[in-house]
């Protein structure tokens, strides 16, 4: 940044008749949302970030020629005609790209061989279960026809923040839930793993567990439902660039807009001076000022760490403080296993399969919370992903994060160990299913949970901070409806993100969209958005330099 640009930031008081300055801490999905609607919206901003790379855990890495994508499995809002992807659009995120839907949600193949096919599709799908187990006929009929239900249903409230709607977009949306009221509350009120259990099928029981890859446990019945209908139409799709070449469109939506990210910067502390944030401090000592911080970043580092605790209330402690550590309240954390094969995949794989291991097999897993290993096809989510004539694959499994932090932190040869007994299960997996592939498994990059933590700050390594449906969903709900993303007792400051939004990356979006429609209507300017104009052909050099990664993962090279 030139130096009468970053003055601009470095002194206390705004030049007389300057837009409202904006600093906004993270650069990930939400922080980059935030910073696109301020610069719409009139305002000036800036985006300080710790990383060398946009989107937080929307995030890839590179290595000898294969690109390791690590977030996105599906991505609501890839259709059109509804409001996760009118956000997608004002955001730039698809601009100029194609988008690959499957057939299929998932596969899950037991111990046996045996397997059943999640269909998107609510007719195929139930021909498919009928064959598998005719003796759970009416079992399977209820869930096919909940699910045909809900393909008729769009109801996506990412447009306008919970205190700001209108009379007309409340009725808009009662009009939408009124007809199908009993459907959501019998499908929310139903947890999976009851309505699992009433399979005669011992693979039907395990199977619609491991819908979503492995059991997120404490799910009900309802997003598994809407999350296959909006595949069904083609609206939960895998965008060309995957998540690094999604946050990179944003970044790039957002320096078109005239803002500004700052890489290699870590905040230290938010600036407070009579009860409202004033700026930032980055490690190393330099200062920026403004009249309103955005904090996009891990919640509890932000509430006990850049603001030191000092503002808080009874909701902020329920969930930073009691609900932070209690089980089942945090989504997992998980492992990945990037394998860089030469050659071709298996045609008739499935891109998404879910392999439930004996108890036995799944010890050999460090760290498993379950036994199974879901294993992904990723070539064939998107081009450039390999290098020409090979293939990649994503292996993951939830894992416990205190397993491998503690390993990091006290006895690092034991944690090398551990990654290289992950690569070596991966190896020997692959290669007793897929015979072809023997000899031809080039490399096996591992990260874990304690990886997420160094790179991203997320709490226990966890990708997708709070779980739905768990105790602190309705205490999220509240941060953003009625605190309106405020702590209490401090002015000029507003929280965005997972850790206030919940998880999932429209759902961030729309934190950032939120967080500037509140600050809008405090400082009584319009909030505006408009779509991204940009069409040019997304191609796999828009993602930039990968080689700027190898210092930061040198260390974790070195681990494996």
């Amino acid at each position: 940044m030139r130096r009468e640009e970053d003055s601009e930031w470095t002194r206390r008081e705004p030049a007389p008749g300057s837009p409202p300055r904006v600093l906004v801490v993270g650069a990930g999905m939400a922080g980059l949302a935030t910073g696109c609607y301020a610069q719409m919206s009139g305002m000036r901003t800036r985006i300080f970030e710790k990383h060398v790379l946009p989107g937080g855990c929307c995030t890839a890495w590179s290595r000898d020629g294969y690109l390791f994508d690590y977030c996105i499995e599906w991505l609501i809002g890839t259709a059109e005609g509804n409001d996760a992807h009118q956000v997608w659009r004002e955001l730039g995120a698809l601009d100029g790209k194609t988008v690959t839907n499957f057939e299929l949600f998932n596969k899950v193949t037991d111990e046996t061989g045996r397997s059943v096919v999640f269909y998107n599709d609510p007719d195929r799908l139930q021909a498919h279960l009928l064959e598998v187990s005719p003796a759970d006929a009416r079992q399977i009929r209820a869930f096919c026809r909940d699910l045909r239900r809900f393909t008729e249903i769009e109801l996506y409230p990412f447009l306008t923040a919970p205190a700001l709607r209108t009379v007309r977009e409340r009725a808009a949306t009662l009009r939408t839930v009124l007809p199908a009221f009993r459907l959501f509350w019998r499908t929310a009120a139903t947890p999976m793993h009851r309505f699992a259990d009433r399979f005669e099928d011992p693979l039907l029981r395990k199977a619609f567990r491991n819908i979503f890859f492995q059991d997120p446990e404490g799910f009900p019945l309802l997003p598994y439902l809407f999350n296959m209908a909006a595949a069904h139409h083609g609206n939960a799709g895998f965008p060309q660039g995957g998540s690094l070449g999604l946050a990179r469109s944003v970044e790039e939506r957002y320096t078109g807009l005239g803002g500004t990210v700052s890489y290699r910067a870590r905040a230290e502390r938010i600036l407070v001076e009579n009860d409202r944030a004033i700026g930032l401090e980055l490690r190393g000592g330099r200062r920026y000022y403004a009249e309103h911080v955005v904090s996009a970043c891990d919640g509890h580092t932000t509430v006990h760490g850049l603001l030191g605790g000092k503002y808080t209330g009874p909701r902020v402690d329920k969930l930073y403080d009691e609900l932070l550590e209690a089980p089942g309240t945090l989504f997992p954390a998980v492992v990945s296993a990037f394998v860089g094969i030469d050659g071709p995949l298996p045609e008739e794989d499935a891109h998404s399969t879910t392999y439930l291991l004996a108890a036995e097999e799944g010890a050999r897993l460090p760290g498993a919370l379950q036994n199974s290993l879901v294993v992904q096809l990723r070539s064939r989510y998107c081009d450039g992903f390999a290098p020409p004539g090979r293939s990649v694959v994503h292996c993951t499994y939830f894992s416990d994060y205190a397993h491998w932090a503690e390993l990091r932190r006290t006895d690092r040869r034991r944690y090398r160990e551990e990654k290289r007994r992950v690569a070596a299960f991966v190896r020997d997996f692959l290669t007793r299913r897929w015979r072809e592939c023997a000899g031809r498994i080039e490399l096996v990059d591992v990260a874990t949970p304690a990886t997420t933590r160094r790179y991203t700050g997320n709490h226990n390594g966890s990708i997708l901070a709070w779980k739905a449906f768990s105790d602190a969903d309705d205490i999220a709900a509240d941060l953003v409806g009625k605190d309106r993303m405020r702590l209490p007792g401090l002015a000029g400051f507003s929280m965005a993100g997972q850790w206030v939004g919940m998880g999932g990356l429209i759902r961030a979006a729309s934190t950032g969209r939120f967080a500037v429609q509140y600050l809008c209507a405090e400082l009584g300017l319009p909030f505006r958005a408009q779509e991204s104009t940009g069409g040019e052909l997304w191609h796999p050099g828009r993602l930039g330099r990968l080689p700027q990664l190898d210092r930061w993962y040198a260390e974790e090279r070195r681990d494996s």
